[in-house]
Formats: C-alpha cells, sequence, structure tokens
C-alpha cells in the first residue's frame, strides 16, 4: 500500500526573498505536499516598504514553482507593522479545507497568526513555528518582561516543535518555558548559488562600477548595504568612519529610508571617503556586494539575523558585524569576519583596519567566505525542516 504523502500548509505574511527557495525546493520533493497561504499580499504589485520610505516590488519571481493561496485581509491598515494589519477571517478554514497534516507558522505577533496557531493547536494538527527573536537587544522593564513572559508562555505551549534559526533564537525560546526536545535546527539560509555564480561575469561587473565611482584598484571598499534606519546604525558608521585614520579604504553605502538625506550630508563632508548609492533591487545584489571588499553591518537592535550577512559571505566577502546582530554567534569565525561591540565604534574601525591593512590575508578570508556561506544554503534549511516535520508527525 502506498503511504500518502504528508500535506504541509505554510502561512507566512507576503512573498519573502529569503524564503521563496524553500518553498520551491519542498514543492519539488516526491515525498511531500505544500501550500502557501499569504496573510497580506502575493507580491502581485508594488508595497510600500516603511523602512525603505517607497513602494517597491522586487524584480525576481517570489511565487514562481510552489502552490500557493492569498488569503484576504480585512485590516484596516494592511502590513506587518502591526498586530491588526494582518486579520484574515478565511484563513483557518481555508486551511483546514486543504486538510493538512500538519502546519508551519512563521510569527505569532499579528492577529491572523496568533489565532490560527491556537486554533490548529485545538484540533491537534502538529504545528512548526518559526520566528527568530533573541535577547540580544537591552531588555524591557520588568513589568513589561512579565507581562511578555505570561503572554507567551502560553503561545509557545500550542506549536508542537519550533525551528530553531541559531543560537540565539534557541536561548531565547528556552527563556520562555520551551523544552529541548520541541527545538528543532534550522538555521537562517539563502540560495547561496544565486549569489555565488557566474561569479567572473559578477566581479567584472562588479569592478567595472568601481572604477564608474572614482574607485581605485588599490583602494580598499567597505560596504554598507540595507535600510538607511537608526537601528542599523548608518550614521555612526559614517562618523566613526568619517573620524578615522584609515588611508586607502572607501566606505560605499546602499540603500535608502528615513535617515537617507543625513547620509548624503554625512558623505558630502568628505566626498573622496564615501560613495552614496541609491537602493538596488534584487537581481543586482550579487554585483553590489563585490564592489565592497568587506561587508559592514554595525546594528544597534533590532536585527534578529542579518540575511545580507549571508549573502556578503556567498559572493566571496568578509563581514564584519555588531555582537547584536543574531547570526553572529553562528555564521562569522576569525576566517571570514570579525564582531565588535555595538556600543564601541573605536573597536569596529580597529577590526576595519585590521581587516584591510593585509591584503593577503582579505584574500584568504575571500576564500573561507564563499565556503562558510555554503553551511549555510537552503539545501540545509530544507533537509532540517522536513527532519522536524518528520519528527511532529511520529509523536
Amino acid at each position: 500500500m502506498i503511504r500518502p504523502k504528508p500535506r504541509l500548509a505554510i502561512v507566512v505574511s507576503h512573498p519573502i526573498q529569503y524564503y521563496a527557495p524553500l518553498y520551491r525546493r519542498l514543492a519539488a520533493r516526491s515525498d511531500l505536499a505544500i501550500k502557501v497561504f499569504f496573510t497580506w499580499h502575493c507580491g502581485e504589485r508594488k508595497i510600500r516598504d516603511r523602512g525603505f520610505g517607497e513602494a517597491f516590488a522586487w524584480d525576481i519571481d517570489l511565487t514562481d514553482g510552489y502552490d500557493f493561496e492569498g488569503i484576504p485581509n480585512v485590516a484596516s491598515d494592511p502590513g506587518t507593522h502591526h498586530f491588526l494589519g494582518l486579520r484574515n477571517p478565511g484563513l483557518f478554514p481555508t486551511i483546514m479545507s486543504w486538510r493538512p497534516d500538519a502546519a508551519h507558522v512563521t510569527g505569532w505577533a499579528w492577529a491572523s497568526h496568533l489565532f490560527v496557531l491556537k486554533a490548529l493547536a485545538r484540533l491537534h494538527v502538529p504545528t512548526l513555528f518559526r520566528g527568530d527573536s533573541h535577547l540580544l537587544d537591552s531588555p524591557p522593564g520588568p513589568i513589561r518582561l512579565r507581562a511578555k513572559q505570561a503572554l507567551l508562555r502560553r503561545v509557545y505551549s500550542w506549536p508542537a516543535a519550533f525551528l530553531v534559526v541559531g543560537t540565539a533564537n534557541r536561548e531565547y525560546y528556552r527563556s520562555f518555558g520551551v523544552g529541548e526536545n520541541r527545538l528543532v535546527l534550522c538555521p537562517h539560509s539563502i540560495d547561496v548559488g544565486r549569489f555565488a555564480e557566474p561569479a567572473a561575469d559578477h566581479e567584472k561587473e562588479a569592478a567595472a562600477w568601481r572604477t564608474a565611482l572614482g574607485i581605485a584598484a588599490t583602494d580598499t571598499v567597505l560596504l554598507y548595504a540595507g535600510k538607511f534606519e537608526d537601528k542599523k546604525q548608518p550614521l555612526a558608521l559614517m562618523r566613526a568612519f568619517l573620524h578615522a585614520q584609515a588611508p586607502g579604504v572607501i566606505l560605499v553605502m546602499v540603500g535608502g529610508g528615513e535617515r537617507a538625506q543625513d547620509v548624503a550630508a554625512i558623505a558630502a563632508a568628505d566626498r573622496a571617503r564615501f560613495r552614496v548609492l541609491p537602493f538596488q533591487n534584487q537581481s543586482r545584489m550579487p554585483v553590489v556586494y563585490r564592489i565592497g571588499d568587506v561587508f559592514v553591518l554595525p546594528s544597534a537592535y533590532g536585527e534578529t539575523w542579518g540575511l545580507g550577512v549571508n549573502e556578503a559571505l556567498a559572493c566571496g566577502r568578509p563581514v564584519l558585524v555588531s555582537d547584536r546582530v543574531g547570526c553572529a554567534q553562528d555564521v562569522i569565525d576569525a576566517s571570514c569576519g570579525r564582531v565588535f561591540p555595538s556600543s564601541d565604534s573605536s573597536a569596529m574601525i580597529a577590526a576595519v583596519k585590521e581587516m584591510t591593512s593585509d591584503r593577503s590575508r582579505l584574500a584568504d578570508m575571500r576564500a573561507s567566505a564563499s565556503s562558510r556561506a555554503w553551511m549555510f544554503d537552503v539545501s540545509r534549511s530544507e533537509a532540517t525542516l522536513v527532519a522536524g516535520l518528520e519528527g511532529v508527525l511520529r509523536r
């Protein structure tokens, strides 16, 4: 007798560039059936990004290769920026009409996701929960902390298992009483191949771009690519670099957002040492990362993982990140990067100088970065997720 394939319902707010490759791989498996249920939008139109401060759509297909359905959202102010931004009365009945054996829910902090987690638990549909929170940020006050602990101990009693993205995320779940038997390591990952190849073509295009920006072949480039917002500390990075003695090093800032005018103003103070580029869409990022020799992410808070770090490594670029970046403990070692205290700009600049002072060492770090990136390829997330699913279905 042929056993039917397990059916996994996946609940997520919208098409996300980091998750789409995983969904495609799961859909291509012969031993599993999946369907993705979007609770905000299906990526079919431009959406205003609150961090970048503009409306855009990704220029790569994020819904091809897997079955999906958009669930009507009745929120008056739709989006993931507040709890009532996702309100989908038809979500649970639509999922159940598909007859899943298990569910995969990303995030609890929206009305629909919280409701469906509880409803699935009531019907004993095993749920794999995915979030990437950690305790690296400053803790809330004691009253708020107690209230949060009471709420999350309740919420976290519902899922059958938690897909743990890394060390900091594991410690977070433990702090809310989640037992080790429900923690399944399923690292944050990217489609490494999309960034890694064709390496020669990407490198050639990046070199031409550097020349067009007036960057000499002998210069070393420190690259920031992301939103210009306070939590990522782009201004602190620029000010520290402005006052540092780092001859032959240029800081390239790529992105946009609420601090864009401030970024431009600081760059104007020393045009020889700064370059500023606007937001670049997904298809351009394998070239963008290669403009730099070192990628930097100096976030002070709210950086649950920092998947730009994974992308930079996949492009063969060493990384420099603050200790408040969620991936720091798992992705970065001395062979491919450095970690500095988020509040210590002098330590950051010292690390920049140390990493860029010896070109032969930098070349070795580039090779290690490429190798390290494959440890966090989407194929690993696929394998660990399927193993976690098999585990909860056996219970």
